[in-house]
């Protein structure tokens, strides 16, 4: 019967000591192979692989997702890290079949934002709204999947539809620089532009995100410019919206922006 490794360690010692000082052993340190591997290195590990991911790193993520692989298998988890790195670098068929195969998983939320990013990319914005609902109702406390929902809703002009999207993205994160930028956007399309100004205000945005948001908008009119003709001038527009919107749920993030209340509802 072999003796455990982890009992030589400790027997070496003994023998030594009774064998006297001539015989002095001392054991050397267990080699790297003969230590066992703690049960939450794997999740140590996936957590590094989404750093990596947050950094951009999406290449090297590759290279260990291979090696995570190789030292303790495959999981659902670990094919979406896969999908999301290779949609960024450009692997857009690998990405949408790896994604196509965790539909019917506990990964099914992430794999269909990963199609809807990929059908917003192909600028079939049927498709990506279709999906992007999907992963709203498998996760609806999401805020990135409101967001990027919200957002391709206002690529296909429809304005109106993005409202509660962008809205539930923006007050469940409402320390959230991009949902309140979304939501700002959503406000200047609609005509709302003082509101769109009292919420770049308040979440303090760097004035680079403030140019990025009125580019934004101005790319995204641009459409609707082209095939309605000439448009009224601005504050024209902002009249019409404010009449055509339906009424704010009162206490709402939206409310609370809206230039007609009252100022110290403005500050809270």
């Amino acid at each position: 019967m072999r003796t455990p490794n982890y009992l030589l360690v400790l027997l070496l010692p003994l023998l030594a000591t009774a064998c006297g000082p001539r015989a002095a052993y001392k054991s050397p340190p267990p080699e790297p192979a003969l230590v066992e591997t703690p049960q939450n290195d794997r999740a140590m590990y996936l957590d590094l692989l989404r750093q990596m991911q947050d950094q951009g790193a999406y290449f090297a993520s590759l290279a260990h997702i291979d090696a995570f692989r190789q030292r303790f298998g495959d999981s659902p988890e670990l094919r979406v890290l896969q999908a999301d790195a290779l949609r960024q670098t450009g692997e857009n068929a690998a990405a949408t079949q790896l994604y196509r195969s965790l539909l019917k998983g506990p990964q099914s939320a992430s794999a269909w934002h990963g199609l809807g990013l990929i059908a917003a990319s192909d600028n079939d914005l049927a498709q990506a709204n279709q999906a992007l609902r999907n992963a709203v109702q498998s996760d609806p406390l999401n805020v990135t999947y409101l967001g990027d929902l919200g957002f391709a809703l206002l690529q296909s002009g429809d304005t109106e539809a993005a409202r509660a999207p962008l809205a539930k993205a923006a007050e469940l994160a409402p320390g959230n620089a991009r949902a309140v930028s979304n939501l700002a956007l959503w406000a200047l399309l609609s005509g709302q532009s003082s509101m769109a100004e009292a919420m770049i205000q308040r979440a303090n945005l760097p004035n680079a995100t403030r140019q990025e948001i009125h580019r934004l908008a101005q790319t995204l009119r641009r459409p609707a410019a082209a095939s309605a003709g000439p448009q009224p001038p601005l504050a024209a527009q902002q009249s019409a919206s404010a009449t055509a919107l339906p009424p704010l749920p009162p206490g709402s993030m939206l409310d609370r922006f809206n230039p007609a209340a009252k100022p110290q509802e403005l500050i809270q």
